[in-house]
């Protein structure tokens, strides 16, 4: 058998290429840890035995242990005479190192078995010791960690040790307080049973401690010293798990009565555990959120934030504290230390609020509501982008005159024939193409005194005024106002002189006329230009545009069509099939198809622009008239209308216009009320009757026209009251505010729909349509004619003297007269005079001629009389008989 098979081949020998190391002895073991609230958990610890290393007392344990030779040899010589022959054998084992010091000399040594081992390098021996010397240092960290490790379980398990201590001594005395408390209920009881039942007095209780049971007291009470002193050395105990000595008597809990009070099932800590508390407390969290609740959340205090507040004129205290990032209940709580009370939607002034923003540590812009609007009108251009643009002229005069003939004249169109009546109820505005080319915008204004407003809007709007006068009729009261209009405004004045083709038209009596009013013409040495027309027969109405494009090249009108449009709303109405519809004219830049507009208080989108011919247009540029669709509402007749950069800045606009609208209504409301109180109360005795009106007119300013007329026929008795007043056609609602106030229902060049029809039918609800506006003031004016008290008036008849008094059964007493003066009349008023002082007024109720009932009796005869409800005649007295009649009045 070869050597390499052979089983029995022990030879020595050292791997070149393993590492060097020692591999410490493990055991492993498992100790139950005890936790708080009778908790536990099974550890595995692993116990390292340790080894001396470098001690030179310490035996250097082999793991074979050296025979003696003979007695090798005795045994096994086979052995030894196989493995004679070998080679040298490596060096041995890591686990055979303690051998290494004998053969430091570097002589070869015979081993115990006789084998002849090799001596090791000098690289062998440094590998050897640093090996050792590093083992050596792990082992002295790891005996100290371990030794830490130990003094710290030793502490842990002693703070146990006391708080379980502790826990059962509380349990054993919780117990015996129980049971005492039970005893001493359960002889209360018996004393109060022998009580009821007439016995002796119960014994005197035993000691309490009697009461406390065997176990509880011979328990005994371990101690925190004795058991680290009887403890085994800690290698030991690692590898045990931890037991108590004796486990802790059983104590039977008694269950909760329903309705008593909780125990606390705090954490059990050292301090509740070495406390004076018989019970156990809280916990600290539960507490840190007790006390959170109780405080109402409130954290630890922030450091606040300075910020700035931009502060309105007005403003909510809720809307501050938003803005100031603070609660609004500190806010209100700072103003009630200052002697405020205020709610969250109180509205306070920037004072106000100012002060409570800088005592809150915030600093205040202060800005005013009508900032919103500041850069929106009336911003300068440069010259060099200003062109010539066309002239505004404005038509006035009185009504009836000729100013729309003569514009008719001019444009070559009909617009008489189209008006109610043949007199203009609306502000129109056309474009006309001069012969020398020059585009001219004209404005045509009603004449008709109630119309005073339309004719204030054109004057302000326009660069000329062209003043129509009549030469058959002269100056009129429209044309004077006409007059004021324009020298308010500061425009130029154009007199035309019209119908001249009449026969007994007076062309100098107007130029006379016109100098009461300071207008003094060019032929009167003064400098209004004037020109004699006539728009029937278009008798120089070259003349007149000559004079108009002299005129308007002395004012040099230039604007800048590249800026954003500005202008003003001639009219306005409500068109049901597009919308809010506002005649709008530009006044500087360009408006185009797409601009974002404001008017007063509403705004829109322009989505079309139409000419005053009816054509769709993309762009309007300076003086040009245009009808604009697009408005969210209708926009009120003299509004400016502008165009802004974003839809924000156009409702923001919008809505501050809005908010300025109400309030001056609610002004107005509030004046109207107190005034009315102070009214009511001096015509208490005969009070003021009002006749409700609800008012619906085709455009702005025929309905401000009309309300402004009626408002003038109000009297001390009575009074045209508006209840609404509005611009389209006739609605539901209409109809039912009518209804509810009792209102008369008044459609101005409007009819109702097809709704507020069937519902005024059914109402009983009458609705009046009027296209001309001088018959609706006069049926109103006759209406409240209707409502005036009539006038009495006393129509005397005659006198009698009483000559005797005679008393007759069944009807009392009967006065013998005389009629003296004129006649006396059955069923008349009648007079008792005494004395020349009147003792009593009636009814004649008898009138008898012997014994005949008769009407009337005349001067110089006789007759019997009876009053009703009257018996103290006395002879002598003088009867006066009169009529009453009643007038009726008008306005």
């Amino acid at each position: 058998m070869s050597e390499t098979k052979n089983p029995g081949d022990h030879t020595l020998s050292v791997a070149p290429t393993k590492t060097l190391s020692l591999k410490r002895p493990v055991e492993a073991g498992v100790v139950r840890q005890s936790f708080s609230h009778g908790r536990s958990k099974a550890v595995v610890v692993e116990k390292v035995k340790r080894r001396a290393v470098g001690e030179p007392h310490a035996p250097h344990p082999a793991p074979h242990a050296p025979r003696e030779p003979a007695a090798a040899e005795t045994a096994a010589p086979a052995q030894t005479q196989a493995a004679a022959p070998r080679p040298a054998a490596r060096a041995p084992a890591p686990a055979r190192a303690p051998a290494a010091p004998a053969s430091r000399s570097g002589a070869p040594q015979r081993a115990a078995s006789g084998v002849i081992l090799r001596s090791l390098t000098e690289e062998e021996r440094e590998a050897r010791s640093r090996a050792l010397e590093g083992a050596h240092e792990r082992e002295v960290e790891a005996r100290r960690r371990a030794e830490a490790e130990a003094r710290a379980r030793e502490e842990r398990e002693a703070r146990e040790r006391e708080e379980r201590a502790a826990a059962e001594a509380r349990k054993k005395e919780e117990e015996a307080r129980r049971l005492a408390e039970a005893e001493s209920k359960r002889r209360s009881e018996q004393e109060a049973q022998r009580r009821l039942a007439g016995g002796e007095p119960a014994p005197a209780p035993v000691a309490s401690a009697r009461r406390v049971p065997a176990g509880a007291s011979a328990a005994p009470t371990p101690q925190a010293g004795a058991p680290a002193a009887a403890r085994p050395a800690a290698e030991e105990h690692r590898s045990v798990p931890r037991r108590p000595a004796a486990p802790p008597p059983k104590v039977v809990v008694a269950r909760p009565v329903k309705g008593a009070e909780q125990k606390n099932r705090g954490r059990l800590t050292v301090a509740s555990a070495t406390g004076d508390n018989e019970e156990r407390t809280r916990s600290i969290a539960a507490f840190r959120r007790r006390t959170q609740r109780l405080k109402g959340h409130v954290s630890e205090t922030k450091e606040r934030l300075s910020r700035e507040v931009v502060l309105p004129e007005t403003i909510t205290i809720q809307e501050l504290a938003n803005r100031m990032s603070e609660r609004a209940v500190d806010v209100i709580k700072l103003m009630m230390k200052q002697g405020q009370m205020a709610k969250i939607t109180d509205v306070i002034d920037a004072d106000t609020a100012q002060l409570i923003a800088e005592e809150l540590g915030h600093t205040v812009k202060r800005v005013a509501e009508s900032d919103v609007e500041e850069g929106l009108f009336d911003q300068p251009d440069s010259e060099e982008h200003l062109v010539p643009r066309p002239p505004v002229v404005t038509i006035m005069g009185h009504v009836d005159h000729g100013k729309t003939s003569l514009l008719d004249a001019l444009r070559h169109a009909n617009v008489v024939s189209g008006e109610a009546g043949g007199i203009t109820q609306h502000i129109g505005a056309y474009q006309i193409v001069a012969s020398n080319g020059l585009p001219i915008t004209f404005i045509d204004t009603p004449g008709h005194a109630a119309f005073t407003a339309m004719r204030a809007r054109g004057a302000k709007v326009t660069d000329i005024v062209v003043l129509v006068v009549a030469a058959d009729d002269g100056v009129m009261p429209q044309t004077a106002e006409a007059i004021a209009h324009a020298k308010a405004a500061g425009v130029p004045i154009i007199v035309a002189i019209n119908k001249i083709d009449k026969p007994d038209s007076k062309p100098e009596r107007v130029r006379s006329e016109l100098l009461q009013y300071e207008v003094q013409v060019e032929s009167l040495g003064g400098e209004t230009l004037e020109v004699e027309v006539s728009a029937t027969k278009k008798i120089n109405l070259d003349k007149l545009i000559d004079l108009i494009a002299l005129q308007a090249e002395l004012l040099d009108l230039k604007s800048n069509p590249d800026r954003p449009a500005e202008g003003t709303v001639i009219e306005a109405r409500l068109d049901r099939g597009r919308g809010p519809v506002a005649t709008v004219l530009v006044q500087r830049g360009a408006l185009k198809v797409g601009d974002l507009i404001v008017g007063g208080s509403q705004w829109g989108k322009v989505r079309a622009l139409i000419d005053d011919k009816g054509a769709a247009v993309h762009e309007a540029g300076p003086s040009t008239p245009v009808e604009v669709l697009g408005f969210s509402g209708s926009p009120e007749a003299g509004d400016r209308v502008g165009v802004v950069e974003s839809e924000a800045r156009a409702r923001e606009i919008a809505a501050y216009r809005d908010r300025q609208k109400k309030e001056a209504a609610a002004a107005r409301g509030n004046l109207a009320r107190s005034s009315l109180v102070d009214m009511m109360s001096q015509l208490k005795s005969a009070g003021r009757k009002e006749f409700p009106i609800v008012v619906k007119g085709d455009v702005q300013g025929s309905v401000e026209a009309i309300v402004a007329t009626l408002e003038k026929l109000n009297t001390d008795e009575v009074a045209a009251r508006i209840i609404h007043a509005g611009v389209g056609g006739i609605t539901e609602s209409d109809v039912t505010l009518a209804t509810a106030s009792g209102a008369a229902l008044i459609g101005f060049n409007v009819r109702a729909h097809k709704e507020a029809r069937n519902a005024a039918e059914q109402a009983g609800v009458e609705i009046r349509y009027y296209n001309i506006i001088y018959n609706l003031v006069d049926d109103v004016k006759a209406a409240l004619s209707g409502m005036l008290s009539p006038t009495l008036r006393e129509e005397m008849l005659g006198n009698a003297e009483i000559l005797e008094i005679f008393h007759i059964s069944k009807v009392g007493k009967v006065a013998g007269c005389r009629v003296t003066d004129g006649r006396v009349e059955r069923g008349a008023n009648v007079r008792l005079i005494r004395d020349n002082v009147v003792v009593h007024e009636g009814k004649l109720s008898t009138l008898k001629r012997f014994k005949d009932e008769v009407k009337e009796v005349v001067a110089g005869q006789e007759c019997g009389m009876a009053f009703e409800s009257y018996q103290d005649m006395r002879a002598g007295d003088v009867i006066e008989c009169y009529r009453v009649e009643e007038i009726q009045r008008t306005l």
